[in-house]
């Protein structure tokens, strides 16, 4: 039986700052299992992209260690997840200008940190949104 996925009911682009293909450090076993529904649902992957700033119309990445090709990727909604330090330095700006901000993850809480958690909250957040 050939999969018949709904359409999806937004579009989404998922980055990875990890130059390569997104999730292929995900098990061997599953990885391609993730990328094929993610793909069945027409996600947009791009890997090695670097976070530059945060506009009124979107994200703004730039590409590899020179952070060369700049591009605006238009969006409403930005669910970042950014690695398993705790860094929170944009959390207070974007909150002084009226953002909402959602910690999840190493960023809320980055003892015993697994990507399989940060990844449930990350997917329960996107969902309540």
């Amino acid at each position: 039986m050939r999969p018949n996925p709904s359409p999806p009911a937004r579009r989404v682009t998922l980055l990875q700052r990890k130059p390569g293909k997104p999730g292929k450090g995900l098990g061997k076993t599953t990885g391609w299992i993730h990328r094929a529904a993610l793909q069945m649902k027409q996600v947009e992957m791009i890997g090695g992209v670097n976070y530059e700033r945060i506009t009124a119309e979107g994200l703004f990445v730039t590409f590899g260690p020179k952070r060369q090709d700049g591009q605006l990727i238009e969006c409403d909604t930005i669910v970042l997840c950014a690695g398993q330090e705790p860094l929170r330095e944009l959390a207070a700006p974007l909150r002084a200008a009226g953002v909402a901000v959602h910690l999840i993850g190493g960023a809320q809480e980055a003892a015993e940190l697994d990507a399989k958690r940060a990844i449930d909250e990350g997917t329960r957040l996107a969902a309540r949104l």
